[in-house]
């Protein structure tokens, strides 16, 4: 049995390796740790940048605590700092990490998180934990999971979003508060690239090329990179077109000058795509602005034509703008054939604060939302090939409900919602009519 294998059927015993005794740990042991609660291969195998260089375990790590910044040292540098060290050594002796609490609360309720998809894909890496030192140090620098975002640069200026990824969102954010966007105390530019140079980023990829198992292209929106295309030419060259392509794209752009991303998709034989759509028509196009749902469309329609051997799942963000709404395009695209009912994959929106599902009033948690996605579940679950938008949508009710944000949160929502509505000369009330209710004070 391969090491994925063994891994994939086995269970934890709740024994508590301690990181002094790695050295004595037969690998079947080593793998038992893999199975706790705060364990994650990605120290081992990856590093995740912002555009604005700061420095981040995964992409999903706690915002406040990076573990260090690319403006001012290099990746391999930042590998062996304090910040990168601290975290194995506690993520060894199963300690809670600080950056670890998006993971840590998704699972409680239910989610498959990113740390549990990590170990599930890096699991077979397990024995890179003999080379790492007691203090966390460990010596061999190669990247396995590539996700280092090379620039903010992006055509939408989705509600959710912000500058720091969002480059078309930096006039509206001058706009809206009357200064230019700051990070880390100096004045953001429109187009942030990671290192501060606009090629710094791929100059020190490239090395590590030969080890990549998977490359996550995300963004601001990777299919308008130039960054993107070099370094898919780039695998090709080096015969890596056997590299996983995973995507989270906001699907308008098929074409970067001359360059068409389906001719390059064609090359490789495990590609997909989360097409970041949080809803459909005029809803889709208000969430994120400069979306033209036309054309999102006809681009899905294409992919269908020539690739139709490629992954595409709806990677939706629940938020309290698209909570209900979601639902509907969800079975519109199954039913007109664009994709699947197992095609959609929940990310639960979990900050800003006033972007969460938990804001709303219980009344309207429990008479409104709740219903409407256990309906849903029942409709999806016999068709739920994978069980994962199933779960995903049973993991939105337990988040739901989990705790009552209402009091501390509801006003700020209906205040950022007004403050871009008056901005942008839009009306979220009348573009989401079925949430109008929950402003009745309860």
């Amino acid at each position: 049995m391969s090491n994925k294998d063994f891994y994939k059927n086995f269970k934890y015993d709740e024994r508590k390796p301690h990181f002094i005794e790695l050295e004595k740990l037969t690998e079947d042991e080593k793998f038992k740790l893999i199975e706790s609660k705060r364990f994650c291969m990605l120290p081992w195998v990856h590093m995740h940048a912002f555009p604005d260089g700061r420095a981040y375990p995964c992409c999903f790590a706690d915002y406040w605590h990076p573990v260090g910044d690319l403006r001012k040292n290099t990746m391999e540098e930042v590998w062996n700092q304090e910040g990168y060290k601290r975290l194995r050594k506690n993520m060894m002796e199963e300690n809670t990490c600080v950056e670890c609490g998006k993971c840590y609360e998704q699972e409680e309720n239910g989610f498959f998180s990113m740390r549990n998809d990590a170990n599930r894909n890096y699991g077979h890496l397990i024995k890179d934990l003999d080379k790492t030192s007691q203090d966390g140090n460990h010596d061999e620098f190669k990247i396995r999971y590539w996700d280092v975002r090379f620039s903010n640069l992006c055509n939408f200026k989705c509600r959710s979003c912000g500058p720091i990824f969002s480059s078309n969102w930096y006039e509206d954010y001058i706009g809206l508060y009357g200064v230019k966007p700051d990070v880390l105390g100096r004045d953001m530019a429109r187009v942030e690239y990671t290192t501060g140079d606009e090629d710094g980023m791929i100059a020190q990829m490239e090395k590590h090329i030969p080890y990549l198992e998977q490359v996550y292209f995300a963004g601001g929106e990777p299919l308008i990179m130039k960054e993107h295309y070099y370094l898919l030419e780039k695998l090709i060259e080096h015969g890596k077109t056997n590299v996983r392509l995973l995507y989270n794209t906001n699907f308008s752009e098929l074409r970067y000058k001359d360059k068409h991303v389906i001719e390059y998709w064609k090359h490789f034989n495990n590609v997909s795509i989360g097409a970041s759509l949080d809803g459909m028509g005029k809803q889709g196009e208000l969430i994120r602005k400069g979306a033209v749902w036309k054309k999102t469309e006809e681009n899905r329609q294409r992919m269908i034509e020539e690739v139709p051997h490629i992954d595409f799942y709806i990677s939706a963000t629940i938020t309290s703008q698209n909570v209900l709404h979601v639902l509907d395009f969800h079975r519109d695209w199954v039913e007109r054939g664009f994709i699947q009912p197992k095609d959609l994959n929940i990310n639960i929106c979990q900050s800003p604060d006033w972007y969460r599902i938990d804001i709303f009033p219980t009344w309207f948690k429990k008479e409104v939302i709740e219903p409407a996605y256990r309906k849903h579940i029942e409709w999806l679950r016999p068709q739920d090939s994978l069980n994962r938008a199933s779960t995903g949508l049973e993991g939105v009710i337990s988040f739901l409900n989990a705790k009552d944000n209402y009091e501390k949160n509801w006003e700020r929502f209906e205040f950022e919602v007004a403050k871009l509505d008056n901005f942008r000369k839009e009306d979220f009330w009348k573009t989401f009519p079925e949430l109008e209710p929950a402003r009745a004070k309860p």
